[in-house]
């Protein structure tokens, strides 16, 4: 089983994501069952090195669906977007400076289905 570093230095090799480390990337991610705030900001950081590449479609679809997991499948809140939550996701979207199209269906996505969506989150 490999660590988020190994794939992580596999991954920015060649600055793309294929199909097959996508896979990898869901067997590390998801061993625990969860996605934690780590992993989180681990995809994002991906999401920004990789951001306009031709990577495998099954990408965005990873980072969507991981990113919504640990926003709205948690304990504290879950279904809802809590304000310290929001404030991690603008800075991690405007980290690099850039709305790429991955992250504008992660908006898109918790926006359909959170319980409510922070105004913050408008972009």
């Amino acid at each position: 089983m490999s660590t988020l570093k190994e794939l992580k230095n596999s991954i920015l090799a060649d600055g793309v994501i294929d199909e097959a480390e996508v896979k990898q990337l869901c067997e590390v991610l998801y061993a625990d069952g969860k996605i934690d705030k780590e992993e989180a900001d681990f995809l994002f950081y991906l999401n920004d090195a990789v951001s306009g590449k031709a990577n495998h479609s099954s990408w965005e679809t990873l980072f969507v669906e991981a990113i919504t997991s640990f926003l709205l499948e948690d304990e504290t809140s879950p279904g809802e977007i809590e304000e310290d939550e929001a404030q991690w996701l603008l800075a991690k979207i405007q980290g690099d400076g850039q709305l790429d199209k991955t992250e504008k269906a992660l908006l898109a996505n918790l926006k359909s289905k959170a319980k409510s969506f922070p105004s913050i989150l408008n972009l």
